[in-house]
């Protein structure tokens, strides 16, 4: 199993949601909500990049706005993470039934390791962090190096995700793929189980996604 984080596992794009909007008024601006929406899911890199030109300031430096972002987001999570509804109970079912889990993130690992407080560090046998990998997500790299590390063949791999991206990422690499939309729509694509949240989802479907008998 392949849990993306943000907006999937916890309700954290909407602490995002806030660090992105008060860097731009640190910059004396305003963000537009379709660069909010586009920044889903983005490396941190492409995401400061995407806000400084819709802030009409593209000579901003990408470091410096990415390590305000980043101080302001461990405050934001150390004050606490709400699960998305259903996540903790199959979570808890997946590593119940002794199924290989990674955490598959585009969050950094400073960022990860606040988070985990919450997750709880035994949820996972591998954590793959966007800063950890020399492509991010859509790329396909983060969800074949967790597949790596878990030595299971990323056919054999349900990847949990809520965005375009993450989607596009855990489908390049070859996984089954169980979406749950959180701020931004999805749109129906092959290969893809879309549900409005994870509430109901057990390990029989996640079994079913790969074509397997119900254990």
């Amino acid at each position: 199993m392949l849990f993306d984080m943000d907006g999937t596992l916890v309700d954290s794009e909407k602490l995002w949601d806030v660090a992105l909007r008060e860097l731009a008024q640190e910059y004396g601006a305003v963000l537009s909500d379709s660069a909010r929406r586009t920044v889903i899911g983005t490396s941190m890199a492409e995401a400061m990049r995407i806000v400084h030109d819709d802030l009409g300031q593209p000579h901003r430096d990408p470091a410096v706005s990415a390590a305000w972002i980043d101080a302001r987001i461990l405050e934001l999570f150390r004050s606490g993470l709400r699960w998305r509804p259903g996540a903790l109970a199959l979570l808890r079912a997946v590593r119940a039934a002794g199924i290989p889990t990674a955490l598959v993130t585009s969050s950094g690992r400073a960022l990860v390791e606040v988070a985990l407080d919450t997750l709880g560090r035994d949820s996972f046998d591998a954590v793959v962090c966007g800063d950890e990998v020399d492509s991010t997500k859509p790329h396909p790299e983060p969800y074949l190096t967790a597949a790596r590390l878990l030595d299971v063949p990323i056919a054999r791999c349900v990847a949990i995700e809520d965005s375009p991206t993450g989607v596009a990422s855990a489908l390049a690499a070859g996984a089954a793929v169980l979406a749950v939309p959180a701020e931004v729509p999805l749109a129906p694509t092959d290969g893809v189980h879309l549900l409005e949240s994870l509430t109901g989802a057990d390990l029989e479907l996640l079994a079913a996604l790969l074509g397997e008998p119900p254990a």
